[in-house]
């Protein structure tokens, strides 16, 4: 009696030290499988918007989760479906979202698209960051294959003179092109290209652009979506038009936490030097190729600017508030 006594005792002192730490996000940051996450902070809070890891068919639609202290996550149901997008048939990937004015524009990628098929980068407006979601062309904004680059992987990157850059690309090849001041289309650069490509040594899917101490970095993901080597490399240039040379990997598997770790989104939290990077990951005892979560982990840089290989945990981060 005693025994069972004292060990009740110390499991109820265990608890009351662990609520007295501060709070961590855990990993993953919220249930089901998800994948492609695109992270972004409106108004002092996080949204994240993922692609629903599953069969093409059955990719029809996006889900939402905001979050004030990255601990904390609210899921918004549905806040773009194919029923709003005429000709999204399948397949409907990695959502990117930006505001503009008092409009939110949810890029998209649909349908896998080839050559001489409909499909490719399409784009949605709302009011609000959790919907719903209109389709504000009826038709892709982008559709043609240019440069061998499957036109899906959006990401759009708004530079400190307020230019407009999407950068995308599956395939093994990423270009990049000017968006015109209303989002909804695509207008040349000053030399008179409307496509520039980007492409570095060993890219294969997921741009992400980040602008840090006046230099861009640009990381893309390499190896196999669904296999354990996925990961995240990165580049530095002086340009957003590069040229990007390949530096290293920041984020791969560890086969004591997980594997499949790619396709990934940075915030920047309150601190000078405090940001955040989310991605997906395969959990150790799952093989399916969907089998994928939303995590995130802290990404730090070093004193000469390089980003540091990043630890993937089951803790994730500490609570934090939130400002943009």
């Amino acid at each position: 009696m005693k025994k069972c006594s004292l060990s009740v005792w110390f499991v109820m002192l265990c608890q009351c030290l662990c609520l007295a730490q501060q709070p961590h996000s855990g990993n993953p940051i919220f249930t089901g499988w998800y994948a492609d996450p695109e992270a972004v902070v409106f108004d002092n809070r996080c949204w994240v918007f993922p692609t629903y890891s599953a069969e093409y068919d059955k990719q029809l639609y996006f889900d939402a989760f905001s979050s004030r202290d990255l601990v904390k996550w609210k899921k918004h149901p549905r806040v773009l479906t194919s029923e709003n997008v005429q000709w999204a048939k399948r397949a409907m990937w990695a959502p990117a979202i930006v505001k503009k004015g008092k409009l939110y524009y949810l890029f998209f990628s649909a349908n896998d698209v080839h050559e001489g098929e409909v499909g490719g980068i399409g784009v949605a407006v709302s009011k609000k960051p959790q919907g719903p979601y209109k389709d504000a062309l009826g038709k892709p904004l982008l559709q043609q294959i240019v440069n061998g680059a499957q036109p899906i992987d959006q990401y759009v990157f708004c530079d400190d003179d307020g230019q407009y850059y999407m950068y995308y690309g599956g395939w093994g090849h990423c270009n990049v092109v000017r968006l015109a001041d209303d989002l909804l289309s695509i207008v040349p650069f000053s030399d008179g290209e409307t496509f520039k490509e980007v492409t570095p040594d060993q890219y294969v899917e997921g741009p992400f652009m980040l602008k840090y101490h006046g230099k861009y970095y640009f990381m893309w993901s390499e190896g196999g979506w669904g296999q354990p080597n996925y990961c995240v490399s990165y580049a530095i240039s002086d340009s957003p038009l590069g040229p990007f040379r390949r530096i290293g990997k920041i984020l791969e598997q560890d086969r004591s936490v997980a594997t499949g770790a790619g396709h990934h989104s940075v915030i920047k939290g309150r601190g000078d030097n405090e940001w955040y990077i989310v991605y997906h990951r395969r959990p150790l005892n799952e093989t399916a190729a969907n089998s994928r979560q939303v995590c995130i982990d802290r990404l730090y840089f070093d004193a000469n600017g390089y980003i540091q290989p990043v630890k993937m945990t089951f803790e994730g981060v500490e609570a934090t508030k939130l400002k943009k």
